[in-house]
């Protein structure tokens, strides 16, 4: 019997579970999922929780069993992965050696404080981070304790996970402050490597302006040197400085050490991937997606949705003795929060950043791009009951109005501006 192993039960590596699971014959092909969790977060809500916005306020409105979204016909191991060795086409976990003929990296990236001098020393006391979910329970406590000061918002580096988050997080704490009527109690600065609020410019500008009318200051260009709890203070290594009452950080992301250590990795644990076919660059019968990859675009859901695609015909078309497809172009999209019952929509890919317009139709939309809308804050929250029922499941992939290519129908392609 033939064998099929995804390492991974995250967003991409369930999506591939389930719609490779129906597609190859079960009587050849043996089918392995391999993760060290028990249960799948729904990583979306983590920047609610700090809030308690929208329901979400505990635990159990982000966490499902892994196995609940899981196809009964494939096998679920729960262990730790040791070694990747890709010329014996074996891996070894904490529970045994798991042989096989194709194999998918779908192992994500984690936050790692300890990357930042005094930043690990800080978490808890009075710096957190909504990266992770006891993060996000803890900085929940933090914030409704806080009645004044200041409340800063660091990116130590970039890749990281969702890069839209932070802003989202400043922005719904601007909301929070103010449902609570203390938001002139209550300085909010972003502080961040990039040149501004963004990666893209065209959205920058936007998120930029945004940012602007509701008081919240940006610092960009900081690199993050170290974290003094004790002074309450961020330093840069130029010189600069940042105070905070409470710093909610955005660590460095990196992916799993096993990634490097079994020679497939970049140094900072993300695989070495092909960008347009997802195939691995130095090993055979190897896959990569999701947040695990080092292509160019964002480390985002919705990217690991529209990356699956690629991935479940590539691996099909190769098992049936043909060439993969080069077709995948970075494509990515993303509802940002704004607070107030509104959200913005981002549609971009590889080489076209974030367009104004409407998506998925023109004209009719329903939902703007680049602009604030209530539609798009109903969207976003909907899209919960979608990631559980149907994404997960398999059921989006190939989606006429989701493709896994980004569309120019509805963006108006007049507004693009020279970087």
């Amino acid at each position: 019997m033939k064998k099929l192993l995804i390492l991974g039960a995250g967003t991409g590596g369930t999506i591939l579970a389930n719609t490779l699971s129906r597609k190859l014959d079960l009587k050849q092909w043996d089918v392995t999922v391999i993760d060290k969790a028990v249960e799948h977060l729904y990583q979306p809500g983590f920047i609610f929780l700090p809030f308690r916005l929208y329901g979400y306020e505990n635990k159990s409105d982000v966490a499902h069993p892994v196995k609940h979204h899981l196809p009964g016909n494939v096998n679920v191991v729960n262990a730790d992965i040791r070694l990747i060795d890709h010329a014996g086409k074996k891996v070894e976990t904490s529970v045994g050696v798991y042989p096989y003929d194709w194999l998918i990296l779908a192992l994500g990236c984690h936050v790692a404080p300890e990357e930042v001098e005094g930043l690990e020393e800080s978490m808890g006391k009075n710096a957190f981070t909504f990266y992770t979910l006891e993060g996000s329970l803890a900085l929940q406590k933090a914030l409704e304790k806080m009645e004044k000061g200041k409340l800063a918002l660091n990116i130590a580096e970039m890749p990281i996970k969702c890069p839209v988050a932070p802003i989202e997080f400043i922005f719904l704490a601007d909301y929070y402050f103010n449902k609570k009527g203390i938001r002139d109690k209550i300085e909010i600065e972003f502080v961040t490597p990039l040149a501004g609020a963004f990666t893209k410019p065209q959205a920058s500008r936007a998120l930029g302006e945004i940012a602007r009318s509701k008081n919240i200051k940006i610092t960009p260009n900081f690199d993050i040197q170290g974290v003094d709890h004790e002074k309450k203070v961020i330093n840069a290594f130029n010189g600069d400085s940042v105070e905070y009452d409470i710093l909610a950080s955005v660590p460095p992301n990196l992916g799993p050490e096993v990634i490097d250590e079994s020679g497939l990795g970049d140094g900072a644990g993300y695989a070495l991937t092909d960008e347009k076919t997802l195939k691995h660059k130095n090993a055979d019968n190897i896959y990569v997606l999701g947040d695990n990859t080092n292509v160019p675009t964002s480390k985002a859901g919705s990217v690991a949705h529209f990356e699956a695609e690629i991935v479940e015909e590539n691996i099909l078309r190769e098992i049936d003795g043909k060439e993969p497809i080069a077709e995948f172009d970075g494509h990515s999209n993303c509802f940002i929060e704004s607070g107030f019952h509104k959200a913005l929509l981002i549609d971009f890919n590889y080489d076209t950043e974030p367009l104004p317009g409407t998506f998925p139709l023109p004209k009719v939309g329903p939902f703007s791009l680049l602009k604030e809308s209530r539609l798009n804050h109903w969207g976003k929250m909907g899209f919960k009951q979608i990631y559980w029922n149907l994404l997960l499941s398999g059921h989006l992939p190939g989606d006429p109005l989701l493709p896994s290519h980004m569309s120019f129908t509805g963006k108006d392609i007049s507004s693009l501006a020279p970087e």
